[in-house]
């Protein structure tokens, strides 16, 4: 089979995926009225995962994408983690898979879970002071690096985590035409000695999966992007932002304590917090405390001070407005 073949092949598979969960989003969303955001989470990241695999061809994808990622964070919080991020979905997919076989996630402590958030710092601090101890790289073409051109690439690194699972480019396994990668293997194998690059990226992909498994979206829990909202948040001036943000009422919550177990990256500021705006530089905006929460308005996700999403009473018959 010819690789032409092939891709068309792909091709035909993905629009039949996305037509097949197109109408399963219809179906939950008729039928369960506590799986209807996740469930259409999933769709749209299955949609962006087909959009960035086509952004693989352009020579500039990933200046174009860090570029949006980083203003869309800004002002909509970590809104790209929770519905776009290919990783994401894949995390997302392995708790799907978790649920059918029946068995529970393991909670990380609090304090080790806040410490892991506050990791990302140190990692993203890393990442930027790359170029600088690079000794005869730093020298020639520094400039160069850290405008992703040429053969190192720090600031890749970020992106790791767009990466789709097929590449239309080199990937770093080829198999019947086919270009296989995984989130950040390639920078793996580009950061490895040529003795330890089959070992280092066998052990990532092993250890992240393993990792999915056990711990519910561990990986965003310490993930450097994401991190512009929270940097200008702390600046006189910019406490407005992000302007996605979940809202508490204070009256209506019974502390149940739901918001709390649902939770992918187990942000406990919403459980916490007694009123107004508890988002976090934590939470992934999966929604899923606002889907799950069983009084009615007692969570709301709020746009430019306008109500978009709210919590209702799943736990008596309504009729959707």
């Amino acid at each position: 089979m010819t690789i032409e073949l092939l891709a068309e092949l792909l091709r035909w598979i993905i629009a039949g995926t996305l037509i097949g969960a197109g109408l399963f989003v219809i179906q939950i969303w008729v039928h369960d009225k506590t799986r209807r955001i996740s469930i259409l989470r999933i769709f749209i990241q299955t949609v962006s995962l087909v959009a960035i695999y086509y952004l693989f061809t352009m020579v500039l994808w990933f200046l174009v994408i860090l570029l949006i990622i980083i203003f869309s964070t800004i002002f909509l919080g970590r809104f790209f983690c929770g519905w776009i991020c290919p990783f994401g979905l894949y995390m997302d997919l392995i708790t799907i898979f978790r649920k059918t076989i029946k068995r529970r996630y393991f909670s990380l402590p609090d304090k080790f879970n806040s410490f892991l958030n506050k990791l990302r710092y140190l990692i993203f601090g890393i990442i930027l002071a790359i170029p600088f101890f690079s000794g005869p790289i730093f020298s020639q073409s520094w400039q160069l690096a850290l405008f992703f051109v040429g053969s190192f690439k720090p600031l890749s690194l970020l992106l790791g985590p767009l990466e789709p699972l097929i590449v239309p480019g080199t990937g770093a396994l080829v198999i019947n035409g086919l270009n296989l990668t995984y989130p950040y293997v390639r920078d793996v194998i580009f950061y490895s000695s040529d003795f330890f690059i089959q070992f280092n990226s066998i052990l990532f992909v092993i250890l992240t999966l393993l990792g999915a498994f056990i711990i519910r979206r561990i990986w965003c829990r310490f993930c450097p992007l994401g991190l512009s909202f929270v940097i200008l948040n702390r600046l006189r001036g910019f406490k407005w932002i992000p302007l996605l943000h979940i809202t508490k009422s204070e009256e209506k919550c019974t502390k149940c304590g739901i918001c709390k177990r649902v939770c992918p990256p187990q942000v406990n500021e919403v459980y916490e917090n007694k009123s107004g705006n508890v988002s976090t530089s934590m939470c992934v905006h999966c929604f899923r405390c606002v889907e799950m929460c069983p009084y009615e308005d007692c969570l709301k996700v709020n746009m430019f001070g306008k109500t978009i999403l709210n919590s209702r009473n799943w736990l008596e018959p309504y009729e959707d407005k």
